[in-house]
């Protein structure tokens, strides 16, 4: 398993990070000071370092110089404000590998971090952590989830294009890399991007690559995600975000197998696998002159419907199960069942975020679980209204649901508000603060102060 050393003075951001590259297959050590972070460094070898420009008790300067000077060859990422771009591009002509501006992505994070590991192996095969599948997650038993896994088994084998559609956290990349796993490309890269958190005058850069000096900024050359995955499977989410300029370039990739980087004339040979996802109807998209309708078809060629939890509700409990598992052992505790009243808030829930927003739930109340029971008062207050405005004559315990102070109640509602509204976006926190009209700075730190879990 790959390792990262994470320095940043803002110990909420470096656990954040921590949190997320754990997730997401790879082992991570945090630091919050510079001292700190390069005595860790002489103590472990890591594959990657993410550090903070400025730091208390060093700048990024210096611990890039003892970083290299221990080990030359390892990635270093600056993390850095907007304004210390200048300097970041300096420490990359020092032997920086890049850098990236804050508020910080964790899927920006994460991008960078998988194409460090892989150039730093000198194999772009590696491109993504090991996953292991399929016990890293489950499918259920429901008939639409099978029926579902009938046509990843059926369409695996082939080289066709396929797009998968259904809401937001209903496990639209799991069912990407189901594909893949059983595709003959099962040994070659397989790349995920998300196509509504590349800025649309970086996506033609970000997808295709560029040479040196291509724009303003291109210090050296870059390796696009579609050349990334050359020979295994590229999969786009959010397909449809994609600028008009960037779905005709896209076409003409598909047509033609070439991409063309951005201020090169060179044409470069791909044979890459296309499975692409949307979670709103593409179809739709083209009716309204969004998405072209040639993309489309050459997208459609073979189209998988995934069903929302709440059309699976006898998947319900086994998620919940599995969860719990996996919450016990990130956070060390041993809760071991949901009680019965629990259950029937889980089964009258609409669960709007799907997998994903169950999955936070259950985390947060295997944290705050005191016991190996969890019970209502474990659960966010949705879970619950939404049971009563179903049974309004039932019963409820006065220790479930209090009426809080008027005061303590606005700020729950903020913190629902921004929490739905992160959940609708997909956790893209440049939508979410739009749609609330808010900055994101602003947004950053009403996340930090209701503590709302962002984890993806």
């Amino acid at each position: 398993m790959r390792s990262v050393l994470v320095i940043d003075d803002d110990t909420y951001m470096c656990n954040l990070l921590k949190e997320y590259l754990q997730r997401n297959g790879y082992m991570a050590t945090a630091a919050n000071n510079g001292r700190l972070g390069m005595k860790l460094f002489t103590r472990q070898e890591y594959d990657v370092v993410l550090c903070d420009f400025r730091l208390p008790d060093c700048d990024g300067t210096k611990i890039l110089k003892f970083i290299k000077s221990v080990d030359h060859d390892i990635p270093v990422i600056i993390m850095t404000a907007y304004s210390d771009i200048k300097t970041a591009v300096t420490l990359i002509k020092a032997g920086a590998f890049d850098y990236v501006t804050k508020p910080l992505q964790p899927e920006e994070i994460l991008r960078l971090v998988n194409r460090a590991c892989a150039e730093r192996t000198g194999n772009n095969r590696n491109s993504t952590p090991d996953i292991s599948f399929p016990d890293h997650f489950i499918t259920g038993k429901s008939t639409r989830i099978r029926e579902v896994m009938d046509h990843v088994r059926t369409v695996a084998p082939t080289d066709v294009a396929v797009l998968i559609e259904g809401e937001t956290g209903s496990g639209k990349e799991f069912i990407a890399r189901a594909i893949h796993h059983y595709s003959n490309r099962n040994d070659k890269p397989f790349i995920a991007v998300d196509c509504g958190a590349i800025p649309t005058d970086l996506a033609n850069s970000e997808l295709f690559g560029h040479v040196k000096g291509a724009f303003t900024g291109a210090i050296s050359d870059k390796t696009g995600y579609y050349e990334q995955a050359d020979g295994g499977t590229l999969f786009l989410d959010e397909v449809g975000n994609l600028s008009s300029e960037n779905q005709l370039k896209l076409l003409r990739t598909l047509q033609d197998g070439i991409i063309h980087k951005l201020g090169d004339d060179k044409a470069v040979k791909v044979d890459v696998r296309i499975i692409s996802a949307s979670n709103a109807s593409l179809l739709e998209k083209t009716r309204s002159y969004e998405f072209r309708n040639d993309l489309y078809h050459r997208l459609n060629v073979f189209r998988i419907q995934l069903p929302a939890l709440r059309q699976r509700k006898e998947d319900l409990m086994e998620f919940t199960r599995f969860f719990i598992d996996r919450a016990n052992h990130e956070f060390g505790r041993y809760v071991s069942e949901i009680d019965n009243e629990s259950k029937e808030f889980f089964m009258n829930y609409e669960w709007p975020g799907n997998i994903r927003e169950l999955q936070n739930v259950i985390y947060r109340a295997v944290l705050l679980a005191r016991s190996h029971v969890i019970t209502p008062d474990l659960l966010p207050d949705e879970l619950k209204i939404g049971f009563l405005q179903l049974h309004p004559s039932t019963d409820i315990r006065n220790d479930i649901y209090e009426i809080p102070e008027l005061k303590e109640a606005t700020l729950i509602t903020e913190k629902e508000i921004i929490s739905n509204a992160l959940v609708k976006f997909n956790y893209n926190k440049s939508k979410a603060a739009r749609a609330l009209n808010i900055d994101r700075k602003t947004l950053y730190n009403k996340i930090k102060l209701y503590k709302i879990d962002i984890r993806k």
